[in-house]
């Protein structure tokens, strides 16, 4: 692949990342709008079903991230490789570890706040 082809891959992989998260934030500001004490003192069913909503929108960004990420820090580690480049892609270098925090730790946020809004959910 060329440079300008690595730093579309680059570009796309981003726009996806930034995407992903739409959903799931969106999700968890309506339930916070809703009031988790409403939803603790709803019935059963429906804390199951908001707890499921919510599991099953994180778990699929989740993935689409770090998808993403992971093509981005390919693409990153293939511009590296380039034996001349632009000031663009050096800076793609320069971040493409960064798609780490993406990868790892973006889950592991998710996690906790999943754990945190089944406590107030059930407990």
């Amino acid at each position: 692949m060329t440079e300008l082809d690595l730093i579309a891959v680059w570009a796309r992989a981003r726009q996806q990342i930034i995407l992903s998260q739409l959903a799931p934030t969106a999700l968890l500001a309506f339930t916070v709008w809703l009031g988790l004490e409403g939803l603790a003192d709803a019935g059963l069913p429906l804390r199951l079903a908001a707890a499921g909503i919510l599991l099953a929108s994180g778990v699929l960004g989740a993935l689409a991230q770090y998808t993403a990420a992971s093509e981005a820090l390919g693409a990153s580690r293939d511009l590296a490789a380039l034996p001349a480049t632009s000031a663009v892609a050096q800076r793609i270098v320069a971040a493409g570890p960064l798609m780490n925090v993406v990868r790892f730790v973006t889950p592991a946020i998710f996690v906790l706040v999943f754990v945190a809004l089944l406590v107030a959910f059930f407990v």
